[in-house]
């Protein structure tokens, strides 16, 4: 029997699927502390150095200015009105070309990847086509991560659905939590289909969680974005934004300064990054100068935060103004500092997780911002435990 075929026979079905929230669109953004948030899925994950530019100044136009690249490597755009809305949406269309329907990640270098087992594309393409079936019937959350394993690595990126390269001609398809089963593209494909048919079946509120006990395919670490990257011709250097967001004049700037010097395709890269195509060292210089981080070192890569409370009406405290002042003061490993227990910035386990609440920053160590924590701490109390870390004790 066919492993598609076994699929359908082996899924649990735990009943009503548990209500899920809601992701923010392009045509229906989210409502925030700071006003509506718009997600924008850029197709391809690519766009000129112009586009980027005009982007940005959209976003200051129609927003309050704050571009974020989320770990998807996905934009947003901050403080909308509703009036602005669609203006703002039709702009975006008529400058970008735009994903919509079921979220089918690939590497932003995938084609141009000269380490990479196969080309993800043709994959992703045909799962997208044939998944236009059930538009309104799968959640926005529900996601299928097609990873050609070359150098850019999307096991961070959760995924109801992942598929990996061994070769050009066969993928291992992970359903689930469970053992990863090798099969050739076109089974690949069906065996996602065949999940992505009984999760339509359940209704826009399931997840892989409701098909299988042990849940989506789980998430790996955070990838490293800052590096340079071959492409069959030439090279791509990675940069991040700090904490995944950037004011939009200084991305026009970095724009601009790219034009000038040549460069003019950015992609947008897992684990909030921008890789730019031809960068000289003069353009890192001038990206570093802007703000954004440029060394693989910069304690920032291994700092998560949210907006906090100064764009999330959940947010208890400023998480990503105390990130930054705590960045350079932490230890081995990963800090995450949210807002408030959701813990949007880095859903998986970290080293030492600061959460914001009424009372205080709750401190947890070697765990997520919903977990309880150990300690309720001022901000003395929080450099303290920083301090100690640092030193090793």
């Amino acid at each position: 029997m066919h492993f598609e075929q076994n699929v359908t026979q082996s899924i649990v079905v735990s009943g009503t699927a548990a209500r899920r929230g809601a992701c923010p669109t392009l045509s229906e953004p989210m409502p925030t502390g700071d006003g509506l948030l718009a997600r924008i899925r850029v197709a391809g994950k690519v766009m000129t150095a112009r586009q980027l530019a005009e982007l940005a100044a959209l976003a200051d136009r129609w927003g309050n200015g704050l571009v974020e690249v989320t770990a998807r490597g996905n934009m947003q755009v901050r403080g909308l009105k509703s009036e602005a809305v669609r203006p703002f949406a039709d702009a975006v269309g008529a400058l970008l070309s735009i994903e919509t329907g079921l979220v089918v990640d690939t590497s932003p270098i995938a084609g141009d990847d000269p380490e990479e087992k196969a080309d993800s594309r043709s994959v992703a393409a045909d799962i997208r086509a044939a998944a236009a079936k059930f538009t309104g019937k799968l959640g926005p959350k529900v996601s299928v991560v097609v990873d050609g394993n070359g150098q850019i690595s999307l096991a961070s990126l959760k995924a109801d659905i992942r598929l990996e390269a061994r070769d050009s001609g066969s993928w291992a398809v992970t359903l689930g939590g469970g053992q990863a089963q090798v099969m050739d593209p076109g089974g690949a494909v069906a065996a996602t289909l065949a999940v992505l048919g009984a999760l339509a079946a359940i209704g826009p509120q399931s997840r892989a969680s409701d098909l299988f006990p042990d849940g989506g395919a789980p998430a790996g670490d955070t990838f490293p974005v800052v590096r340079t990257f071959n492409l069959q011709h030439g090279t791509s250097s990675g940069i991040g934004l700090p904490f995944g967001a950037m004011d939009g004049k200084h991305l026009t700037r970095l724009a601009q300064a790219a034009s000038a010097g040549g460069v003019s395709i950015f992609r947008l890269a897992p684990g909030h990054g921008l890789l730019l195509d031809g960068a000289d060292t003069a353009l890192i210089a001038e990206a570093n100068r802007l703000g954004f981080v440029t060394d693989s070192a910069d304690p920032r890569q291994r700092v998560s935060a949210c907006i906090g409370n100064r764009g999330c009406a959940s947010g208890h405290i400023a998480a990503r103004e105390l990130a930054s002042s705590l960045a350079a003061h932490t230890g081995p490993g990963h800090l995450h500092v949210s807002g408030c227990a959701k813990g949007c910035a880095h859903p998986r386990r970290a080293h030492m997780t600061l959460v914001g609440s009424e009372g205080g920053i709750g401190l947890v160590i070697d765990g997520r911002a919903g977990d309880t924590p150990s300690q309720i701490l001022d901000e003395a109390g929080v450099k303290a435990v920083l301090g100690a870390w640092q030193d090793g004790r």
